[in-house]
């Protein structure tokens, strides 16, 4: 029986039904479980315009093991019980972010959000199943999130904004995509020999073969051993071995796939690669990623704000990275606070 509730009541794992004149233009579905604390954040927002929503407490949600990919005490109770038929499928999780990326009506902070949450959902989804036909769908949705970037500065620039600091692993393939795109977007500029949106596609399914990796080590909170670190680098091949076992597996992807773990001074993984040897695209990978882990909230640490971040990867770190690269990079946030 469908109930009527205040959003600050909606807590993770409920189903929530949407009027649709709330949905239009927001990546959002008309009915869906609650499955992050950006779709809470999402809901909350509208709630200012539209008031109260319905949820259907018959409904429960159990989450895949994808959703534990973090340490257990950055998740959030959710209800337990049998039902997850209604999940949306990659074909409208696709539209959603398609949808949000086109829409005109919305402001620049407000169209991040949308995007920003309906890429988060939908990478969600794919780390719990990662099919061909779900990465295809999911690589045309995120072609069309590089296209608004490239073309629209105003919402990139606010999309740099709405990261959210958790660390489930598919906000940090959101959070590490945006900022590699909108890198790339800098770098590239006056070039014409890239594809950038299978650029974004490596950027963004970076990190799958993280599914093939033992949950106990990827939530282990504290320093892993040497047989623990073996086995978590595994993961850059295995990303690429999904991508190329779904015929998916572009050249843009198996750079970014291979290398993005790979340091400049030669102590990175899986192939110790050194200066020259990195591709531009690997280089830019693992920035974003490096900086992406320095600002996420684990159980163990607090999240760092940018300017924490960027000061240690710059203080500590620049041996890791291109120092030119590096530097555009922190660009990308000063232009930001220009804004």
């Amino acid at each position: 029986m469908e109930k009527i509730v205040d959003t600050q009541e909606l807590a993770i794992g409920m189903y929530v039904k949407l009027r649709s004149e709330w949905i239009q233009g927001t990546g959002l579905a008309k009915e869906f479980f609650i499955t992050d604390p950006g779709q809470l954040r999402q809901i909350r927002n509208l709630s200012l315009r539209f008031g109260k929503v319905f949820i259907d407490p018959d409904k429960k949600w159990i989450p895949s093991p994808i959703d534990t990919m973090t340490h257990p005490d950055d998740l959030q109770p959710v209800p337990s019980a049998n039902d997850t038929s209604q999940a949306p499928s990659s074909s409208q999780l696709r539209q959603n972010l398609q949808q949000a990326a086109a829409n005109t009506t919305l402001s620049p902070m407000e169209k991040a959000t949308a995007v920003y949450d309906s890429a988060r959902s939908l990478m969600q989804a794919l780390f719990a199943s990662p099919t061909a036909e779900f990465i295809q769908d999911s690589k045309s949705a995120i072609g069309s999130l590089v296209d608004m970037v490239l073309e629209d500065d105003d919402t990139a620039n606010a999309l740099l904004k709405v990261t959210s600091h958790d660390f489930y692993t598919y906000t940090h393939s959101v959070n590490v995509g945006t900022l590699s795109i909108c890198l790339a977007k800098k770098l590239f500029r006056k070039e014409t020999g890239h594809d950038m949106r299978e650029l974004g596609a490596g950027f963004f399914l970076h990190d799958l073969g993280k599914i093939r990796v033992p949950l106990e080590i990827l939530n282990k909170p504290g320093r892993l051993d040497e047989h623990e670190m073996r086995r978590m680098r595994i993961h850059p091949f295995q990303s690429f071995k999904i991508l190329q076992e779904t015929s998916q597996l572009s050249e843009e992807c198996r750079i970014i796939a291979m290398q993005h773990h790979e340091r400049d001074d030669g102590t990175g993984y899986p192939l110790r690669l050194r200066g020259e040897e990195i591709h531009v695209y690997g280089r830019i990978c693992c920035i974003a990623d490096v900086y992406d882990a320095l600002t996420a909230k684990r159980s163990y640490k607090e999240a760092m704000t940018p300017f924490q971040a960027l000061s240690i990867m710059r203080n500590e770190m620049l041996h890791h990275f291109h120092k030119e690269i590096f530097q555009d990079f922190v660009m990308l946030f000063s232009k930001q606070e220009k804004k």
